[in-house]
Formats: C-alpha cells, sequence, structure tokens
C-alpha cells in the first residue's frame, strides 16, 4: 500500500503554499503547548522543498515553539485545574507525573532535554509552570533545546538535498510501515 508516499506528495506540494510559514508557526506554537503534532512534519518537508530558507523555517519554528511553550507554563502556572482532566483523558498523566518526578531531580535540564528530543515538550512547559520553576531559565533551556532540534532537522534537510528528496520518495512507504510497526510495539510494551 502507497500510503505515505500519497501522504508525502500531498505535504511536498501543501509546503509551496505561500502561507505555508503561517501553518508552520501556528503548528509549532500549539505543540508545545496543547497539540500532539510535532512541527517536523512540517518544517522538514518545508527545508527540503526550499533548501535556501530552511534556516529562516528553522528560526521560525523555534520562536513559534518557544511562545508555545510560554503558553504552555502559563496554563500550567494559572490553569492547570481546568488542564488536568484532559491529561487524564489524552493518556498523558502518567507523562505528566514522570515529568515533576525529573523536575524534583534535574531542574532546568529537564527543559532542555524535553525542548530537544522526541518526549512530548507540551508536558514539559505545562509542568514548568505548575513546579513554579523561574521563567527566564525556562525560556533559555526552550530557546537551545528547541532550536538545536529545529536547526538540525533544517540543517539535516539541506545537506541532504535533492538526493535526500529522491531517496525518501523511493523508501518513504517502507520507512513510513516500520515506524508504524515500531510505534505499536513501544505503545503495547511501554502499556503492560
Amino acid at each position: 500500500m502507497k500510503v505515505f508516499s500519497r501522504l508525502f506528495e500531498m505535504v511536498m506540494r501543501w509546503v509551496e503554499h505561500r502561507h505555508a510559514p503561517w501553518y508552520l508557526a501556528g503548528l509549532s506554537f500549539a505543540e508545545s503547548s496543547f497539540f500532539p503534532v510535532p512541527p517536523d512534519v512540517m518544517l522538514a518537508p518545508m527545508s527540503l522543498a526550499k533548501t535556501t530558507r530552511a534556516w529562516r523555517y528553522a528560526m521560525i519554528t523555534t520562536l513559534a515553539s518557544v511562545t508555545g511553550g510560554i503558553a504552555g507554563y502559563a496554563i500550567g502556572m494559572f490553569a492547570f485545574d481546568l488542564v488536568e482532566p484532559l491529561l487524564h483523558s489524552a493518556g498523558y498523566w502518567e507523562r505528566y507525573e514522570m515529568a515533576r518526578a525529573w523536575f524534583d531531580t534535574w531542574g532546568i535540564w529537564v527543559v532542555l532535554l524535553a525542548g530537544f528530543s522526541p518526549i512530548p515538550y507540551k508536558v514539559f512547559t505545562i509542568t514548568s509552570g505548575v513546579v513554579g520553576m523561574a521563567f527566564l531559565p525556562f525560556v533559555l533551556a526552550s530557546i537551545v533545546g528547541r532550536g538545536a532540534r529545529f536547526f538540525l532537522v533544517a540543517g539535516l534537510m539541506v545537506w541532504g538535498g535533492e538526493k535526500m528528496e529522491q531517496t525518501l520518495r523511493r523508501y518513504i512507504d517502507r520507512i513510513g510501515w516500520v515506524l508504524v510497526v515500531v510505534v505499536l510495539v513501544a505503545w503495547f510494551t511501554l502499556k503492560n
């Protein structure tokens, strides 16, 4: 089934849209505070399609993501009672409790790590507000962590260029199905 190659072609058409940078900023903001889809899904193809603008896209993603992280921080600080039921229903409660424990152990380094890694950043932005982490260190750690991640993604796309795009087009369905299997195995393993 060529599901992923169709999705890849659709995304590559979307990234050509004149408002694509605004969509990227919106997705980046939302992902840092409440939305489950990471901005990498737009940043990578946009950077691949227009390598001359990759660094600009990485900057947009970083700034919007950090701004969304500040919104997540505010949610944690001022509206956690409203968000707590959503964390339970969305299956993020265990991750939230883990984040709280990590904050007790590692403090600001957790924000830096969460900003760079595929760990759901939103959980850590909200938790930062809940635990009352100092605001300026939170913002600085977010800029460094998120910036490193997004500039790395953009850099890999620039480095890979047209050859990477051709390779992705050729193998995207295999890669996609392998990732689905990995995610399912991880989910079932972690669930039990």
